[in-house]
């Protein structure tokens, strides 16, 4: 049961077939623009930090909300972040943030649950990820509870500040 399904007790029927899909997409994007991007495990997120990444205002779109195709690698302790749109069908340039370059990272519990990283003092990015999305018109129709958690779990042990 997703988040969704917790917030308005509803079982919600997810297309498997094109979550599937997307996943797809959203790998041979970020493969496409980040160098060794199979060495990275892949999330979709996104921010409300429009002023950096919203690739969905630049191109047109009304929305506030910029995509995101979030890597991470255990194995360097690096995130990186490709701006994209809702339907995949194209991308920004990546961001990259090492662990060992950052001036702050944590997750903000209340009130967005979001992934905060600051990469100096004078700017961040809020990431926020969520196990189940649907609303096509704002992000991508995909499920990824495992990966949701698997990122999670990355994020506090390995990547956030204390």
């Amino acid at each position: 049961m997703g988040i969704f399904d917790r917030l308005f007790g509803k079982e919600l029927e997810i297309d498997e077939a094109k979550s599937d899909a997307n996943c797809k997409k959203m790998r041979a994007l970020f493969n496409q623009v980040v160098e060794n991007g199979s060495d990275y495990k892949l999330v979709f997120g996104f921010t409300e930090d429009v002023s950096r990444f919203n690739y969905g205002l630049v191109h047109g779109s009304k929305s506030k909300i910029g995509n995101l195709i979030v890597g991470w690698n255990e194995a360097s302790e690096t995130i990186v972040v490709v701006p994209t749109v809702p339907d995949l069908s194209g991308c920004g340039d990546p961001t990259c943030y090492r662990r060992a370059d950052i001036h702050k990272a944590y997750r903000n519990k209340y009130p967005t649950d979001a992934f905060i990283i600051y990469p100096d003092r004078k700017g961040y990015i809020g990431i926020n990820i969520y196990d189940w999305l649907e609303d096509e018109s704002l992000y991508i129709y995909v499920s990824q509870e495992a990966e949701v958690r698997e990122f999670t779990d990355f994020f506090m042990t390995r990547f956030q500040t204390k």
